[in-house]
């Protein structure tokens, strides 16, 4: 994949199975339109059909991450009619779903302004890094409008509790909030802190087996919210003897009994 192929957003392979995912659309702080939305549907879904990719960065050109709705976009959707706004707000949905359901582990690199749709990127990725000085809104009801698409995946990262208290009054809040709420995992308070993060995870990311990776993230999406009785115990029992079964599984444990890297670490 090139980045000629795409308008809005920039596509690199800094190293092998890493690429990054940039917005691009400075001059309006990387705000959605259905350009940009497609776009990023196209390469999710590019990125979760190759293997050989290990790790996603997502980040934003310019001053902002994104400020959610481009505001041109949003006077247009005013004009159609219900069936059309549905059909816009559906194509939203399966771009944040595309994100969260990436076998790969995800990263938000977060600076400026994480607004509406973009802080629900935020929330669809696996783990975010805030740069001191970002803020979050989800400004919706200030419009009369609702933050009905990101809701799922905001709920998912920060509970109900505080996903009622902002939806419902808008509130900004910082990246020290954002991270006290579980929306971000860490805050850098350096662009230099920043990069040392993100080594951080990669290193991390590098280290994990990418089939138990992908495992691991849809385990939390079956699991959570589940009562925990003696059907959940049987099914988590069926994925671990499945893992121990599998050619990773069997790969790492070996590693660690002949003291040596796995075959997945580099």
């Amino acid at each position: 994949m090139r980045d000629s192929e795409y308008d809005l957003i920039k596509f690199d392979a800094t190293r092998e199975g890493l690429v990054i995912v940039t917005l691009n659309r400075p001059e309006v702080h990387n705000a959605f339109n259905a350009e940009l939305i497609a776009e990023l549907t196209d390469v999710f879904t590019m990125i979760s059909e190759q293997p050989s990719i290990r790790m996603m960065i997502l980040r934003g050109e310019g001053p902002s991450f994104s400020a959610g709705a481009d505001l041109t976009w949003m006077k247009l959707a005013a004009l159609n009619s219900r069936e059309d706004n549905e059909a816009d707000a559906q194509r939203l949905a399966e771009m944040l779903q595309r994100l969260y359901e990436m076998p790969q582990m995800t990263l938000a690199l977060v600076h400026g302004t994480a607004m509406g749709g973009g802080a629900g990127l935020v929330a669809a990725c696996d783990v975010a890094i805030a740069k001191a000085g970002a803020t979050f809104r989800f400004s919706e009801v200030r419009l009369g409008l609702t933050p009905a698409t990101i809701s799922p995946f905001v709920i998912d990262a920060i509970g109900p509790r505080w996903a009622r208290a902002l939806f419902v009054t808008a509130e900004s809040f910082d990246a020290d909030f954002a991270h006290r709420i579980g929306l971000v995992q860490y805050v850098a308070q350096t662009s230099d802190e920043m990069a040392e993060l993100e080594e951080h995870v990669a290193k991390l990311v590098f280290a994990a087996a990418p089939g138990a990776v992908a495992d691991s993230k849809k385990l939390v999406r079956d699991v959570a919210g589940r009562p925990i009785d003696r059907e959940i115990g049987h099914k988590t029992a069926k994925r671990i003897a499945a893992r121990r079964a599998s050619d990773e599984g069997k790969e790492g444990v070996a590693a660690f009994l002949e003291k040596r890297s796995p075959n997945w670490k580099t």
